[in-house]
């Protein structure tokens, strides 16, 4: 990356920052261009070096957030995911406590924001990055354990929509039960056998 990619990354970034603080206070629909650029020190012209509107940056953020969770794990995404074709089906198990404990530190440690991701969840478009990690990541595990395509879509579904409701419960008490309780709650939820 040379000097002028950083700079422009590094604006992106401030950009992406300062909206979704922005965000944690108000509504979307109430955010304007001038209070991003005025909280990311830009001017009004970078901003729109950058993006056409603030739906672009939005979901430019909406990345930004799954970017910073996804270096936040213990595990190279890359790396787990050439293993899905050839690792042990037991492998392929994701509530294991090796992939919610460090997805249930970053969220503790991150409250404000996944209180803001969840409220906004429609705004954010939340929806289209699971599509994504469902295409890339979970239909492949899916296909591995032999559930039938049509099923797929079905039991990601469920399985998503019960995490969230506990991630969801858990924020509305500032997240006071600890990582190991809440990680054995979403355990003892989704059983082993709902994948098979």
């Amino acid at each position: 990356m040379n000097k002028s990619e950083s700079k422009y990354f590094n604006t992106a970034v401030r950009m992406d920052k300062a909206f979704l603080e922005l965000l944690e206070k108000k509504d979307f629909a109430f955010i304007t261009v001038k209070e991003i650029c005025k909280k990311a020190e830009v001017n009004r012209s970078t901003f729109y070096l950058h993006y056409e509107t603030i739906d672009d940056l939005l979901s430019e953020s909406t990345d930004f957030v799954i970017k910073q969770f996804v270096t936040h794990m213990d595990e190279d995404p890359g790396d787990f995911i050439q293993k899905i074709e050839t690792c042990p089906l037991e492998e392929l198990y994701l509530i294991t406590p090796s992939y919610l404990t460090p997805y249930l530190n970053y969220i503790k440690e991150h409250q404000k924001l996944f209180r803001t991701l969840i409220e906004n969840a429609g705004t954010l478009r939340m929806d289209t990055a699971y599509t994504k990690m469902y295409y890339h990541i979970f239909s492949p595990i899916l296909k591995r354990f032999g559930v039938p395509e049509q099923d797929q879509k079905y039991r990601m579904s469920f399985y998503i929509h019960g995490m969230n409701a506990i991630i969801t419960e858990w924020l509305k008490t500032d997240c006071k039960d600890s990582v190991e309780h809440i990680s054995s709650v979403i355990q003892s939820c989704v059983p082993k056998n709902m994948l098979p």
